[in-house]
């Protein structure tokens, strides 16, 4: 007897309760056509290039210094999302212009408008989420409506943390276009984040081994376990980033492999 289909979180898609923030993260930024990994190799190093990430984009600075800067947090949100604004059409459009060699580039379209809805709306989100936090106290003049602006504003913050751990696995569901997009665009962004604080001098107080240890820290480390998750996509499954994606057909998954995507 068949049963009732199942998400990705393992349990019942009538189960999802849209007002827990993550549950509502997980419906809007991994949707059903982003495609289920490979094999466990594969979706272990992206755990680990999630987690990577993660630190990055908290800043271990911050705790070094002695505090957590909320203010510079905010703001650091904010520029990662001109980062992932600008960046990720611009390194996808690369690799479109890279695999027009290889074949047509129509049967790409769908999955690429997809991936912009995405992007789109998270970073939608996110400056909306930073409005509300910076602006929403004065907006209302601290009324009887600031309690219902703090809970969606907390329910926000929450839908835009999990999202941010959704969107950092599958980024914006790139892997439906090419599955060696994610990492590719895991590496780029790092680099871009990590480079203009090396470039001007910014090591936010640490001194000269220590701010350079930290600041190249993350994206060395997301480098690395994104090189070694292609590795493993052409190693195991035939896939290369260079190669059109059509040309690319992947070995089919474990059969006893059933672990959701996270």
């Amino acid at each position: 007897m068949v049963g009732a289909p199942r998400n990705r979180t393992g349990g019942r898609t009538g189960n999802r309760n849209y007002l827990k923030a993550h549950h509502a993260a997980w419906a809007v930024f991994h949707p059903a056509w982003i495609p289920e990994p490979l094999d466990p190799s594969v979706e272990q190093l992206k755990r680990i290039r999630v987690a990577a990430g993660t630190v990055a984009a908290v800043g271990v600075y911050t705790f070094v210094e002695g505090g957590f800067a909320v203010d510079e947090m905010l703001q650091n949100l904010l520029v990662a999302s001109v980062v992932l604004l600008l960046v990720t059409p611009l390194t996808v459009g690369i690799m479109l212009w890279i695999w027009r060699r290889g074949g047509s580039l129509r049967p790409l379209r769908p999955a690429l408008l997809r991936a912009l809805g995405l992007l789109l709306t998270f970073v939608g989100s996110v400056v909306v989420t930073v409005w509300l936090l910076q602006n929403g106290t004065a907006l209302l003049g601290g009324g009887l409506l600031i309690i219902p602006l703090s809970l969606v504003t907390l329910w926000l913050v929450w839908f835009v943390g999990a999202g941010a751990l959704r969107v950092t696995g599958n980024f914006f569901g790139t892997a439906a276009v090419h599955r060696c997009l994610p990492p590719l665009l895991a590496i780029v962004t790092t680099w871009l984040m990590a480079l203009p604080d090396l470039f001007t001098g910014d090591l936010h107080g640490l001194g000269l081994k220590l701010g350079i240890l930290f600041i190249l820290g993350a994206p060395v480390t997301v480098t690395a376990i994104a090189l070694l998750e292609m590795s493993r996509l052409k190693r195991d499954h035939g896939i290369r980033l260079a190669v059109h994606p059509s040309l690319s057909t992947p070995l089919p998954p474990h059969p006893y492999y059933n672990n959701p995507y996270a």
